[in-house]
């Protein structure tokens, strides 16, 4: 099966933070931070797998600083690793305030997704080739991760069950 390079299906998104998305403090409400890492990452995730794709879960989530209204939100996304219908994306979002030129970062996270088939079903998804060493070591802790996520699967179905 053929792969893919990281850089093949990376995306960025920007968009000003408008007042329709602010919370009473002045501020972006974070659940439009959530949605816009979610299509940020999934345009990742089908640019790589090249078919649909839905979102399985999304790790933590923490807000670093504020992106105040009439700034630009920048998001950033890659594919860390590919399992065989699911892949992890990891999402960068970035705030610049365009009056002074000043950047930050303002969260991180993970998001994993599954591709599917014309039937709706799970299918496979052709490898992610790592380039660079940051690249390389991403695909190593995505691994890592997915398995601390499986073990946290396994107890919580686990935890239902007894409750049954």
């Amino acid at each position: 099966m053929e792969s893919r390079k990281v850089r093949e299906s990376a995306s960025e998104l920007s968009e000003f933070a408008l007042p329709i998305y602010a919370n009473p403090l002045g501020n972006l409400l974070g659940g439009r931070i959530m949605h816009l890492v979610d299509l940020a990452a999934a345009t990742a995730a089908m640019r790589h797998a090249r078919r649909p794709v839905v979102t399985a879960s999304i790790d933590q989530m923490t807000f670093l600083r504020p992106i105040h209204i009439g700034q630009l939100v920048i998001l950033k996304a890659s594919v860390n690793r590919v399992f065989r219908s699911s892949m992890e994306v990891g999402v960068k979002v970035f705030v610049e305030d365009l009056k002074t030129g000043e950047t930050g970062h303002t969260n991180s996270c993970y998001l994993t997704f599954v591709a599917l088939c014309d039937a709706g079903q799970p299918c496979e998804v052709v490898p992610i080739e790592p380039e660079t060493e940051t690249e390389r070591q991403r695909w190593i802790q995505a691994g890592e991760r997915r398995q601390r996520r499986l073990e946290a699967r396994t107890q919580a179905w686990e935890h239902e069950r007894a409750r049954r």
